[in-house]
């Protein structure tokens, strides 16, 4: 665990307009399993806190974000990440970019993996967008980083470290989203909406980081008590990304709104 200290977003930072702004905007979010980890997760943020109300909505259609609404709906297969490219795209085309204030798919963790040719995927992914961001000037489109898996050190990975492997297959599915992760952060960062997933799930709640090391390099991964299988978000894990995509879509929609 690194001593980096980062703390997390509190839903108290967030004054009561800037909820009420939120509860008014049009949202679209594409994503899988642990797409609905978070979105119970909002919920239970919602059940402690009354001001925050935002109308979760399954939508069967592209065209059903008729009225403010954080709709929903799986998108893509997992495993093939350039299907969830496709199909936001696809969506977007189909009413989703004409009719939302803000949009925005997730990758599962298993979309990105050590046999995923990253920057293939990254260049797909960055065309992609920017080809929406000019079809769809008016409505936000967030990118958000890979979720990560638990990265565990045993004894087994203590001595391949020792013997100089430099194939260690319980770390590289993680060094692989980290290296699209930073693809991310270095063409996005302050400059288009991005929501850092993987930077709040390698996050303990006092600020300190969760993270391993392969060779020279230091990398994120899921904090442990996050999870129930490694990979999907349990009740802590989807509390603590809840809050945090809450405050930054709140922050979003006030700085447009300013």
């Amino acid at each position: 665990m690194s001593e980096v200290k980062n703390p997390l977003p509190s839903i108290a930072s967030v004054g009561e307009p800037a909820w009420q702004t939120l509860a008014q905007k049009r949202i679209y979010f594409g994503h899988q399993s642990v797409g609905n980890n978070i979105l119970e997760g909002i919920k239970d943020v919602m059940n402690e806190h009354h001001n925050i109300k935002l109308n979760i909505v399954q939508i069967a259609a592209p065209t059903d974000i008729k009225s403010p609404m954080l709709g929903h709906s799986r998108i893509g297969k997992n495993v093939d990440p350039r299907s969830k490219v496709q199909e936001f795209a696809a969506l977007m085309s189909a009413g989703i970019g004409e009719n939302t204030d803000v949009a925005f798919f997730k990758f599962c963790y298993v979309d990105v993996t050590a046999k995923t040719d990253v920057e293939k995927l990254y260049k797909g992914y960055k065309d992609a967008m920017d080809t929406l961001r000019k079809l769809y000037p008016k409505t936000a489109i967030i990118h958000v980083t890979v979720p990560l898996t638990v990265s565990k050190t045993s004894m087994k990975t203590r001595l391949k470290k020792l013997l100089g492997k430099k194939e260690m297959w319980e770390y590289d599915d993680n060094v692989r989203r980290n290296e699209f992760n930073e693809l991310l952060r270095k063409e996005y960062q302050g400059k288009q909406p991005l929501f850092d997933l993987a930077r709040i799930e390698s996050t303990y709640p006092d600020g300190t980081r969760s993270s391993f090391t392969k060779g020279e390099n230091t990398y994120d991964s899921l904090v442990p008590e996050y999870t129930y299988d490694g990979g999907h978000l349990n009740e802590k894990g989807r509390r603590v990304v809840a809050e945090a995509l809450l405050v930054f879509l709140a922050n979003l929609n006030a700085k447009s709104s300013s």
